[in-house]
């Protein structure tokens, strides 16, 4: 349920209205065409929203290890999870303020707090994946919690939707109806993440071994977990493929919607469309992954699952029109639930079962994602920045693509030499 709360933002926020409507409102400024002005700066529309994603991603890989370790070290993961989850969800309210030409600055620090709030808050929920599921089970709940949360945000989008196409019929701009939208999601995702407050349990505080204060337990902490993941022989090899992959994933689901709306000129309603279709053939993708991993192996699956994407973004370069955009589009819904989720369950099944300190180890996976992210993000920006062409900055992705099958294949061989799935210290 906390899937199907807060993938409200990921939908109506990173993907449909709020591009969309950002990229409208911006379209025809005084500054000039796709042009604002952020504290006295101009930028290209598309190019600043990428940085603030990039920069409040990197906020996060700064920031978070140290609050997992303090969250494993209080125990107090869950009350970590609700904060950033108000965090998040007061952010999408904020955007209700942001308007045709008005200023961008604080509807963007609002687009910058949302996304710090949702990515702080799935940190400490991934964190939980161990706690809750025994090793045969996590590959299947984390499938599952991916499918509630497709699931959910096509509920949600279909909702914000009647505000916006029928804004006449509520004697609203359809403008308006877009401000509507955010004030829903934030709704939506407070409103239903309660459920997962009330039933995840309070962690343990972690503090036997620990003789001195809780900040600087808290480094030391983080050190120990990374110096403990430098000696598991399969999590040191499958985080760096697990970034560079990522890169790549990351990146082109939270610029597709800008890249189809500025490329090919697509309409709103066809673009959320093409969004919908994209999670719910995500769910059927989710599931055939779980089933898939279940019989071959996590890692051989994965390897299947980037050579897919590798493919998939070299096509993106090629795309000039609406239908071939619907076809690379459904092909991408089809791996993008799958990769997620097997990524986060390979991940817990690499990991020592005995483990306490769940949500430090998950920090280092989540901080290699938000790194990813930042990288992605920062990459893509810089790239249409120069050559003022988003098809160039998808090229760019596809190397990163490369380089994570290629670790993918390296730890597939690891692995067979491994008599243990489990990771053994050395």
């Amino acid at each position: 349920m906390f899937d199907w709360a807060n993938q409200s933002y990921n939908m109506v926020i990173t993907s449909t209205i709020f591009p969309a409507y950002y990229v409208g409102i911006t379209a025809n400024t005084k500054y000039g065409k796709n042009t604002v002005s952020f504290f006295g700066h101009k930028f290209i529309n598309t190019v600043l929203q990428n940085y603030i994603l990039s920069a409040s991603y990197l906020l996060i890989v700064i920031t978070l290890p140290i609050l997992t370790s303090l969250a494993d070290y209080r125990g107090a993961k869950k009350s970590y999870l609700q904060l950033f989850t108000w965090l998040g969800a007061l952010a999408c309210a904020g955007l209700f303020f942001l308007q045709e030409g008005g200023p961008v600055e604080f509807g963007m620090i609002c687009f910058g707090l949302a996304t710090i709030g949702y990515c702080g808050g799935f940190v400490f929920y991934n964190s939980y994946l161990p706690q809750i599921a025994t090793f045969d089970k996590q590959n299947d709940v984390s499938a599952r919690g991916f499918i509630y949360g497709f699931a959910g945000s096509i509920v949600v989008q279909l909702v914000c939707l009647i505000a916006v196409l029928f804004h006449n019929f509520f004697h609203i701009t359809e403008d308006m109806g877009a401000r509507i939208s955010f004030i829903i999601v934030f709704v939506w995702w407070i409103g239903f993440a309660f459920i997962a407050f009330r039933i995840l349990p309070k962690g343990e505080p972690n503090t036997g071994s620990h003789k001195f204060n809780v900040w600087t337990g808290g480094f030391k902490e983080l050190a120990k977990v990374f110096h403990n993941v430098k000696n598991m022989p399969l999590v040191k090899r499958f985080l760096p493929a697990f970034f560079f992959y990522s890169v790549g994933v990351q990146t082109i689901m939270l610029v597709a919607a800008e890249f189809a709306a500025k490329e090919l000129h697509m309409k709103d309603d066809d673009l959320i469309t093409i969004i919908l279709i994209i999670q719910v053939v995500a769910i059927l993708g989710a599931w055939l992954t779980s089933l898939a991993s279940n019989k071959y192996g996590n890692t051989k699956a994965l390897i299947v699952l980037v050579t897919f994407w590798t493919i998939t973004c070299l096509c993106v370069y090629y795309i000039a029109n609406e239908t071939q955009f619907y076809i690379a589009a459904f092909a991408v819904g089809l791996v993008m639930g799958g990769v997620q989720s097997l990524s986060r369950s390979t991940y817990a099944k690499f990991l020592p079962s005995d483990i306490p300190d769940t949500a430090s180890y998950f920090s280092f996976y989540d901080a290699t994602e938000k790194l990813s992210i930042v990288v992605g993000l920062g990459t893509f920006a810089a790239v249409e920045a120069w050559t003022h062409e988003m098809r160039d900055s998808a090229l760019v992705l596809d190397g990163f693509f490369f380089i994570g099958l290629l670790l993918l294949l390296v730890l597939n061989f690891a692995e067979r030499k491994s008599f243990k799935t489990e990771p053994i210290l050395i």
